[in-house]
């Protein structure tokens, strides 16, 4: 039997020493899959990644569906408004692969097939509420996820602070985390420290100072998107609790 030749384009990812931290696939493994498609949540899932992060809309008929961007202009050959589309016309839709290619099996999963694909796997669902969003839309999620999983496998991430505060109201102890792309301040932590909420601040926001002190207020510490070894590798040795990448491993 002739053994497996790979070409020089083959993809893989790159390992680093991790430390304590533990690494989210950024959109599921994106950094070798087409971006938040179940291709790329089993590809993170049969990997030793701590959780699978996506994002999640609304679309117009009161379901939820995964996808980064407010349109699909950018991953498939269609331009639709995702909010003001309905699920079924958005399922229709096929994305491109790596090479630019429409593949006939990548569309857009809905938030079920996203958590069902994570508790498969055992990651922690690591989920985006995009733009803002209706009180009774976020309780539907977090129902969504209940019923789908387990919500202490779950950590909810935004950048709209309302979501959060809307979250916590319905479920206190859920894990949260504020997207953040500023600077640590004391505006910021008393934020947090409010409603009880982690952070996911842009990677290249942190210091070794600067994790203490959230550490020490008993905020845990979330980045993205990190992709460098080196910067990686140098957050994990300050003790950051987690880092987004779409490739590091």
């Amino acid at each position: 039997m002739k053994a497996l030749v790979f070409s020089e384009d083959f993809m893989d990812t790159v390992k680093i020493k991790k430390k304590g931290t533990r690494l989210i696939a950024h959109r599921g493994l994106s950094g070798i899959e087409c971006e938040n498609t179940a291709a790329a949540f089993v590809a993170a899932g049969n990997r030793d990644y701590f959780g699978i992060e996506t994002d999640i809309h609304r679309t117009a008929d009161g379901k939820f569906i995964v996808i980064h961007d407010d349109t699909t202009a950018r991953v498939s050959l269609t331009d639709l408004s995702v909010e003001s589309s309905d699920f079924d016309t958005l399922r229709t839709v096929r994305l491109r692969d790596k090479d630019g290619l429409c593949r006939g099996d990548l569309c857009l999963p809905s938030a079920e097939e996203y958590f069902r694909i994570c508790k498969k796997y055992g990651k922690t669902a690591v989920t985006e509420l995009k733009n803002k969003f209706a009180e009774e839309d976020i309780i539907s999620i977090a129902d969504i996820a209940r019923r789908e999983y387990l919500l202490d496998r779950v950590i909810f991430i935004s950048f709209v602070y309302e979501n959060l505060i809307a979250l916590k109201n319905y479920l206190p102890n859920i894990s949260a985390q504020l997207l953040y792309r500023g600077r640590v301040n004391d505006e910021l932590t008393d934020k947090l420290k409010r409603y009880g909420l982690d952070l996911d601040i842009r990677y290249d926001r942190l210091t070794k100072k600067n994790i203490s002190l959230l550490h020490s207020l008993g905020i845990k510490v979330n980045c993205w998107t990190c992709d460098d070894r080196k910067d990686a590798e140098t957050l994990a040795g300050w003790g950051v609790d987690y880092i987004t990448t779409n490739i590091l491993q």
